[in-house]
């Protein structure tokens, strides 16, 4: 795994130009951002991909203007297999989700809420589903730092006029 300051030097380098994006800090495992449309908690599975792969992540974003708010969505490091199933849990708790492409995300608002709550309380989230090939494709992610994360992008995006 990545060390969180490098991770999110990796993560702002690679998501917008860097006048554009100002980081929140680093909590734990997790890092929070605001750029000028959003806020969002981002984070890293614990085992690297390998070379070839994307990158895969987990995040919770704000959208004020959209009036989005503690939206759940998770990348990973291969296009899933169309029709197979996503599967998020959190300790004790499974969540499906949707998803095509490289992505994965919530039916809708509430279901969000119920992951990020998940979440402020968890220790362990591990996401899966098929790849294009048949592969299992599977990321865990450690909680700690999320809430934190997860509360600096909500303030951050909450205080904008």
């Amino acid at each position: 795994m990545l060390a969180p300051r490098r991770l999110a030097l990796l993560l702002l380098a690679a998501a917008t130009p860097a006048v554009a994006q100002q980081s929140l800090g680093v909590f734990g495992l997790w890092v929070a951002f605001r750029t000028p449309e959003r806020c969002y908690a981002i984070a890293e599975p614990e085992e690297p991909g390998r070379a070839g792969d994307g990158a895969a992540y987990a995040s919770v974003g704000y959208w004020p203007q959209r009036g989005l708010r503690g939206q759940a969505y998770f990348r990973f490091r291969q296009p899933k297999r169309a029709g197979s199933a996503v599967l998020l849990r959190i300790d004790d708790r499974t969540f499906q989700l949707r998803g095509g492409g490289t992505g994965a995300w919530t039916a809708d608002a509430a279901a969000d809420a119920e992951i990020v709550a998940a979440m402020r309380t968890g220790i362990e989230m591990t996401i899966q589903t098929r790849a294009g090939n048949g592969a299992l494709l599977r990321d865990s992610y450690p909680l700690r730092g999320a809430a934190t994360a997860i509360d600096a992008a909500a303030i951050a995006c909450a205080r904008r006029p």
